[in-house]
């Protein structure tokens, strides 16, 4: 693919000022210029529900609206000239005297890849050549070349003390739930008490210092009245939280409810979503993301997290000039930004690279590749620099292993990657059904009351189990546990050993009888199971920030860690079984419970996600050990041949589809053997195509051409009659070019011509001047023929990015096929509503 790219920009290298867009746009609602960049408060009717919030098409936070600044400024400088005697008085030419605004993007529109690489090419050509004049522009040069590695090394700052003040905030608050402490109410649980002198080993977490909230109240924390009083402060600080995280989202950011991978991948893609990555939205995720975390809701941090690095990185864009004019080059910081996202939510650098390049990324160059390395790498610093768990990890959940697996373990792994697949399916269907009717009923009117009723629910289920009530990272670190001689934890509640000198490797126990306390945690385990796959369902989705890693973790983790105990009781009353003779042996420790929880996890993450070499990684770098790589492969593959055995599509990909986003699946084949002829338009019972003709128009016809259609941009041919096609223009830059003609040029009128040619042809002496528009029409907009197998021109679209092609006949116009076209006509294939496709 990169090839192909190199030798399509050698192709293309002339023509910097390209652009083909010819898709329906309901944005566009009039010819004037004015209406493009109109911005108004009473602009109530132009709403869209974009990943369940409704939204307004004229925000545009990330990137100043072209009414304000540097258009109005070149317009009114132009005015005062020309009224001082001053002003130009030849033809303005858009190829010599490029004006702003030309070559920008609508919102909630797609950008063309290779009309901004090229401008990215032409610009670093120009450096090069002009660093060999001067040292100033020596200088120059240098600084843009390293202008990439420091927005990299900002970004990577920025979302690390951002992950780390996340981690904190969200760690605090969860334990203000259940108590306070007394010499500083900032101190969580932990915290309070590691200055104590008066903590036990078996009960490391009480001290005099922290008290809960029936002894804060009542001044006790025994008997039944302590317990429902700490009951309801706990409902009662859950539903504030989810109350204050729903409200800020819903007030502020509305982009900052859920999770936000599906609309970066949809962004990396091309499309445009203006201030999804703006700096409001970054506030608000950040702050609700603490709130929506501590209040127990059955989510994670780890997917949000990935938007808040996106956030970071589109913001300081803006800071460097090359990235800030080019959407195609911000888009090689975000698919970094991406890395940087996972790198920090679960420590794992290598595993957040990966994860952008299988998961998220469209366009991942090998400078992409580096940069993300480098970005990922001082985020983890960052992160590990500010120490938020006091541990010196990265992640709450870090565990080390240290007893070997046996082959015939492989059984248990793959069964609990049968078991991911299904739960990765099943999810997915429930999830996506449940959001479609929070979209197509009276629940998505009450955002509010919904998050309510749904935090109230799990406060009310989670707090009498103890699994439950704990936060889904802590539960994780718990279920992945080892445990040794010193642990305390019900897990490890087995009968004590007969003699001293049965003991596994290190300091883990060999495995022995479950007792009491095992048994009570297997129960309450196999509850919470039924519980966290329940309420997931109904979270994910909601208008909260909430992201899917850490509840499907948990979901296999429990269930990891119920057949690994199962396996151990099995290994320890049948070790003369021929499945365990020759590894097994009375005393030995042969399995490890929380092995099989880190493989059930993997699993289940799979199934939802579908991400295979990635998610290895990740857990290979939240263990650090080698050994468990084979267990893991196998579970995760396992897990996703089954998942894809019932639908192909991640959790991701579901939503992307579900609100209707313009994204051509790379993963999805094309089978169907139609043509291009079938699926352009106009269609046999369609009006004939708007066209604009090279020369012969004036400027009041093609501005009553641009009003009375809805176009994003026009073919240009030599005449209506010979339909020969000279090239496209977009109707964004028609529109400004002819407003700003109109206020620069004298003796611009309605009756002027309209010319595409590069001479302007002779007009008679009391003729108005004519408009020569040619810089601003695109050459060499591709084509195909109307022959073309649509195998072909999907895989072109894809690999290339475009918004649409124009399809000919032996060099005639026929019609043009849009990545809107394509997208309907594989729904229809598919048997789906092809008026899913909302957007351009």
């Amino acid at each position: 693919m990169f090839q192909f790219w190199v030798s399509l920009y050698r192709k293309y290298a002339a023509d910097s000022e390209r652009g083909f867009e010819g898709m329906e746009n309901p944005g566009y609602r009039s010819g004037s210029f004015d209406s493009l960049h109109q911005s108004s408060d009473d602009d109530d009717d132009e709403m869209v529900d974009i990943a369940g919030a409704t939204l307004d098409f004229s925000n545009t936070d990330d990137d100043p609206p072209l009414s304000s600044g540097g258009y109005e400024e070149h317009s009114s400088s132009s005015r005062a000239a020309g009224m001082n005697g001053n002003g130009p008085s030849k033809f303005v030419d858009p190829l010599e005297d490029p004006l702003p605004g030309v070559g920008t993007y609508e919102d909630f529109n797609t950008i063309d890849w290779v009309r901004e690489k090229t401008k990215d090419r032409d610009r670093h050509r120009e450096i090069t050549n002009k660093s060999k004049l001067s040292t100033v522009a020596l200088l120059h040069s240098i600084s843009d070349a390293f202008s990439g590695w420091l927005l990299m090394l900002l970004v990577g700052l920025m979302s690390g003390a951002l992950a780390g003040g996340i981690d904190i905030a969200a760690h605090w608050l969860t334990d203000m739930k259940e108590g306070v402490c007394l010499i500083g109410f900032w101190f969580n649980h932990e915290h309070c008490c590691w200055t104590s002198n008066e903590t036990t080993f078996k009960e490391r977490d009480q001290c005099p210092q922290w008290q809960s909230w029936a002894e804060l109240i009542t001044g006790t924390s025994e008997g039944p009245f302590a317990y429902i009083m700490n009951y309801l402060m706990y409902i009662f600080w859950a539903l504030l939280f989810a109350f204050l995280a729903v409200t800020l989202v819903r007030a502020f950011a509305p982009y900052a409810c859920g999770s936000g991978i599906p609309e970066i991948k949809t962004i990396l893609s091309g499309f445009i979503i203006r201030g999804y990555l703006g700096k409001w939205t970054l506030i608000i995720k950040t702050i609700t993301l603490v709130l929506a975390v501590s209040s127990g809701l059955s989510l994670g941090k780890e997917g949000p997290l990935v938007h808040v690095a996106c956030c970071c990185a589109n913001i300081l864009c803006h800071l460097f000039t090359k990235y800030r004019k080019n959407e195609a080059k911000r888009r090689e910081v975000l698919s970094a930004a991406a890395a940087v996202g996972v790198s920090v939510a679960f420590g794992a650098p290598i595993g957040g690279v990966l994860f952008s390049l299988e998961e998220v990324s469209y366009y991942f160059p090998l400078k992409t590749l580096w940069r993300s390395f480098f970005a990922a790498l001082v985020a983890a610093f960052t992160l590990r620099s500010i120490n938020p768990f006091g541990n010196s990890r990265l992640v709450l959940f870090y565990v080390e292993f240290h007893a070997p697996w046996h082959m015939l373990e492989l059984a248990p792994f793959i069964l609990l990657g049968i078991f991911g697949g299904l739960w990765g399916a099943l999810f997915i269907r429930a999830n996506i059904a449940w959001c479609r009717r929070r979209k197509t009923t009276r629940l998505g009117h009450y955002p509010v009351m919904e998050v309510l009723v749904v935090t109230a629910l799990t406060a009310v289920v989670a707090y009498p189990n103890s699994y439950t009530r704990m936060s889904g990272a802590e539960l994780i670190s718990e279920l992945f546990n080892d445990c040794s001689l010193l642990d305390s934890s019900q897990l490890c509640g087995y009968k004590p050993p007969a003699n001293t000198s049965e003991t596994g490797v290190g300091n883990s126990l060999a495995d022995r009888p479950a007792g009491e306390g095992l048994y009570t945690a297997l129960w309450q385990l196999a509850l919470a199971l039924v519980f966290k796959i329940m309420v997931t369902v109904i979270t994910f989705g909601m208008k909260v920030p909430s992201g899917l890693f850490i509840p499907s973790m948990a979901v296999g983790a429990i269930a990891g860690r119920l057949l690994g105990v199962g396996m151990e009781q099995l290994a320890y009353y049948h070790h003369d079984w021929f499945l365990f003779k020759g590894w097994c042996s009375p005393g030995a420790d042969c399995i490890t419970p929380g092995l099989y929880a880190m493989v059930g996890a993997a699993a289940c993450l799979g199934g939802v996600t579908r991400m295979t070499v990635s998610l290895v990684v990740i857990m290979f770098e939240l263990t650090g050990g080698l050994e468990y790589i084979v267990p893991l492969m196998a579970a995760t593959m396992t897990s996703k041949w089954v998942a894809d055995a019932f639908g192909r599509e991640g959790i991701y990909e579901a939503h992307i589809r579900l609100n209707g986003y313009p994204f051509l699946e790379p993963k999805e084949e094309f089978e169907h053997s139609s043509l291009t002829v079938d699926v352009m338009r106009p269609r046999r019972s369609d009006p004939a195509l708007a066209v604009l003709t090279q020369e012969g128009m004036t400027v009041e016809e093609v501005e009553a051409l641009v009003e009375s259609t809805r176009y994003s941009g026009f073919p240009v041919v030599v005449s209506q009659e010979s339909q020969r096609l000279v090239g496209f223009v977009f109707r964004r830059d028609l529109l400004i070019s002819i407003d700003n003609a109109r206020k620069r040029q004298e003796g611009v009128v309605g009756a002027s011509q309209v010319v595409f040619t590069e001479h302007a042809p002779a007009h008679a002496a009391d003729a108005p001047p004519p408009l020569r528009l040619r810089g601003i029409l695109d050459l060499s907009p591709f084509t195909v023929t109307d022959h073309t197998p649509m195998d072909i021109t999907v895989d072109i679209f894809r690999k290339l990015g475009l918004r649409q092609c124009l399809v000919t006949h032996n060099g005639r116009l026929l019609g043009i096929i849009t990545k809107k076209d394509i997208l309907k006509h594989m729904a229809q294939i598919a048997n789906r509503d092809p008026d899913s496709i909302l957007f351009n």
